[in-house]
């Protein structure tokens, strides 16, 4: 079974998760594990920069 790509680029969501403070794990362990509650607060960022860049155009 394929995976499918993800929609956000792995810069975007390296940026957001500097943001947040949980890149080392990134860094050190990779995606696989940064807790459920933190990616969930990375998609929360992405979607609120997408609508200001919406609103703002």
């Amino acid at each position: 079974m394929s995976r499918r790509r993800g929609i956000m680029s792995d810069t975007l969501k390296a940026e957001i998760a500097k943001e947040l403070g949980v890149y080392n794990t990134v860094a050190t362990e990779g995606w696989g594990s940064v807790t459920s509650r933190d990616c969930g607060n990375i998609v929360k960022k992405a979607i609120e920069m997408a609508e200001r860049n919406l609103n703002g155009r």
